[in-house]
């Protein structure tokens, strides 16, 4: 059994996720798993006026088991832009968004990438660089056997997390109550610099 940090493609990834990245700081993200559908791979949650909404890249049907590197993005409806007009509506005004506006509207404004690892990795190189960790990644050549770090199946909407999230300010927290580990966006745009420190902070319950 190799000792490799090995994680999944995700969209947007919940907070979890980046706690468990930072402290990897070497990992290996693995596209060519078998594609698992409901999870953050395609989808990611974040707090709007409502409650927990959840954003959901379509895919392409494929007509038998498919390896996640060759998920194909569907652009039948415009989801890019459904997508990005709820991130303004739950973060419009929330502190850091117009701070990180311009870093994210490209995204769904500008090219369409083909497969769901193309535009997950991007999104997380971004959110890496915003947040300016020191964390090395490299997408596998190759299906990447059970490791003693393995986080392919930790984070999923049907799990409770296992950190205890304190309570930070949220832009509809007063309706809704502190609802921890959403989306790394929600952090972002509401504690900004500070995301990282926040993060670090995490404890195991």
């Amino acid at each position: 059994m190799s000792d490799k940090n090995v994680f999944s493609s995700h969209y947007l990834a919940p907070i979890e996720y980046y706690f468990h990245l930072i402290n990897c700081g070497n990992v290996t993200i693995d596209t060519y798993e078998n594609y698992v559908k409901q999870t953050y791979r395609n989808r990611c949650c974040i707090l709007s006026p409502n409650g927990i909404q959840n954003l959901t890249i379509p895919l392409v049907k494929a007509k038998k088991r498919n390896l996640t590197k060759n998920m194909v993005i569907a652009y039948d409806d415009n989801w890019r832009k459904i997508h990005w007009k709820s991130l303004e509506s739950a973060y419009r005004s929330s502190p850091y968004f117009e701070y990180y506006e311009d870093d994210f509207y490209p995204f769904y404004h500008g090219e369409k990438p083909e497969y769901l690892t193309e535009f997950n990795s991007a999104l997380n190189k971004k959110i890496i660089e915003l947040l300016n960790l020191e964390i090395t990644i490299a997408d596998s050549s190759k299906y990447t056997e059970e490791t003693k770090n393995d986080y392919r199946m930790t984070f999923s909407p049907k799990k409770e997390t296992k950190l205890k999230f304190p309570p930070y300010i949220q832009v509809f927290g007063d309706r809704n109550g502190f609802t921890p580990n959403l989306s790394i966006l929600d952090i972002l745009f509401n504690e900004g610099p500070n995301s990282v420190n926040y993060i670090k902070s995490l404890k195991a319950i």
